[in-house]
């Protein structure tokens, strides 16, 4: 067997291999120390069949390996479906980096369309699987290999053949014999439902990790090789700079209000507008959050259109631009502003924490632009906002935001402060070592539903798989372990509640907390 045929033939064991350890790991949710499991044992495969067949890899190619093995972990180290759900982004984004490296293209280079190849790539390697073992040209190249084959071949028609004839003459015996009947069935008592769900959970990641495993080792060539961006349509700097200056005079005006109201006296605000101060707030906050990311693409896309020729156009386009970013960042001030009496108000929920990351998020990435592509340096402007992404979706995993949103709402329920136990307890298992420490200066009420919401979603279980393992959900068992009997005791009548929705579906079916009736929110 020639060298290719060999490597296929690798490729296709441990992708079944791998598809096999994945339905035994994976099956089990929610999932935790599974997947970085899973994880390390792909890229060990990876490594291992490069390293056999002597393929050597681009070292650009190694560090977005590793940043996708380091997200992995997040699954075992917090349990918030939210921070989960950012981690798989991530690892989506670093795995599409991988494969989008396979040409030695350095990717501090990279423009938007390469990332977009990237993704192209590694999506389209996952669809086609195992395909590309049957266009791989196996061969034969040995006499014996050939008569293996043949053999294989033979054994698999005298099976097909057998199998009619032992269905039609075991049932005719099993008819005949109450014993045999009884041996037959116990040896064949099969859960067909159960067996086609392994079945086709183990093809599944069989066939991803084929087409995977090809593409990173360069078996078959990618399928998106160019990274050619859509020509330019070449416009002059009338036509781009006629809206972008309506839109700093717009971004202006709005300025002067905000410099008048919020960041003014608040009896300003109750007189003129008839709301209170942290009402105004919650208002407008989203609101500017939607405006500040609109601005971006706005810029990018001008950027890419304007013809380049004339320099005056560009520097034309580079104050107007400077200054909607400048006008922006005053816009960016007043939703944080906002935030800050939103929370103080009504507490912290995780579209608020979020939202705020993203505001984060995009004002390191906007100072980015200004330092890039307002100076004529777009190409690294994409690998620099992904950087930024990654780093901020870190950041999430460190400060662990379910324990930061139920500390947040704790301290201003131990102030006097509205509280909603509801919300409190139906976030992950990070939040519940916090909401536990502060049941004793709850409130009564407070204290019965947030004991009994607990008791009832983080006993520890009986035979927990191995599987679903998370720092998370273990700190969350240890405490209440550790405080059963406290809980016990202040656990009274509780409010129905017909799942572990978020809080502003458990609050409609319950109760009216004023503290989450956010009609911006889902």
């Amino acid at each position: 067997m020639d060298t290719k045929s060999r490597l296929a033939f690798q490729v296709a064991a441990a992708g079944i291999l791998l598809g096999v350890l994945g339905d035994a790991l994976l099956r089990a949710v929610p999932w935790g120390i599974n997947v970085p499991v899973w994880t390390a044992a792909v890229l060990a495969c990876a490594l291992i069949l490069a390293d056999r067949h002597r393929i050597e890899w681009n070292p650009r190619m190694h560090w977005p390996a590793l940043l996708a093995l380091i997200f992995s972990v997040g699954f075992a180290w917090r349990d918030s479906p939210s921070v989960k759900f950012f981690d798989a982004f991530a690892m989506v984004v670093a795995v599409s980096i991988w494969s989008g490296s396979l040409d030695g293209a350095p990717v501090r280079s990279w423009g938007f369309f390469h990332y977009v190849r990237g993704l192209l790539n590694s999506g389209s390697a996952a669809a086609i699987g195992a395909t590309a073992l049957a266009r791989s040209d196996i061969t034969w190249t040995s006499t014996a290999g050939r008569t293996r084959w043949r053999h294989a071949r033979s054994a698999a028609l005298g099976l097909l053949i057998a199998f009619p004839l032992l269905f039609v003459f075991g049932g005719l015996l099993m008819a005949a014999d109450a014993v045999f009947d009884q041996l037959v069935t116990r040896a064949l008592n099969i859960d067909l439902a159960n067996l086609l769900s392994h079945a086709a959970l183990i093809a599944f990641f069989a066939w991803t990790v084929c087409g995977f495993l090809l593409l990173i080792l360069r078996f078959s060539k990618p399928g998106f090789t160019e990274a050619a961006a859509p020509e330019r349509p070449g416009l002059g700097i009338v036509e781009i700079a006629v809206p972008l200056a309506l839109v700093d005079l717009l971004f202006l005006v709005f300025v002067v209000v905000q410099i008048r109201y919020l960041f003014g006296d608040a009896s300003l605000v109750e007189q003129t507008v008839g709301l209170t101060y942290a009402e105004y707030a919650r208002r407008g906050f989203f609101e500017l959050v939607a405006v500040a990311a609109l601005v971006l693409p706005l810029l990018l896309v001008a950027d890419w259109v304007l013809a380049k020729a004339d320099r005056r156009s560009l520097r034309a386009f580079r104050i107007l631009a400077a200054l909607q970013l400048l006008l922006l960042f005053v816009i960016m001030t007043s939703a944080v502003t906002r935030m800050q009496l939103y929370v103080g108000a009504y507490g912290l929920t995780e579209l608020r924490l979020y939202t705020t990351a993203f505001m984060t998020w995009l004002g390191v990435v906007l100072i980015w632009f200004a330092i890039t592509v307002l100076r004529g340096w777009r190409q690294p402007f994409v690998t620099g906002a992904t950087l930024a992404g990654f780093c901020v979706i870190g950041m999430l995993n460190i400060m662990n935001p379910d324990a930061l949103i139920a500390k947040t709402n704790t301290d201003r329920a131990l102030m006097g402060r509205e509280f909603d136990a509801l919300y409190a307890t139906s976030l992950s298992a990070d939040a519940v070592p916090i909401v536990v420490s502060a049941l004793p200066g709850l409130s009564p009420d407070d204290r019965c539903v947030a004991a009994a919401r607990i008791l009832k979603r983080w006993a520890p279980p009986a035979g927990a798989s191995w599987r679903t393992w998370s720092y998370g959900r273990a700190r969350a068992w240890e405490t209440v372990t550790d405080t059963y009997d406290y809980l016990e005791n202040q656990v009274c009548e509780v409010p129905e509640v017909t799942s572990d929705a978020p809080a502003a579906t458990e609050a409609l079916d319950t109760r009216t907390v004023p503290a989450q009736s956010d009609s911006l929110e889902p």
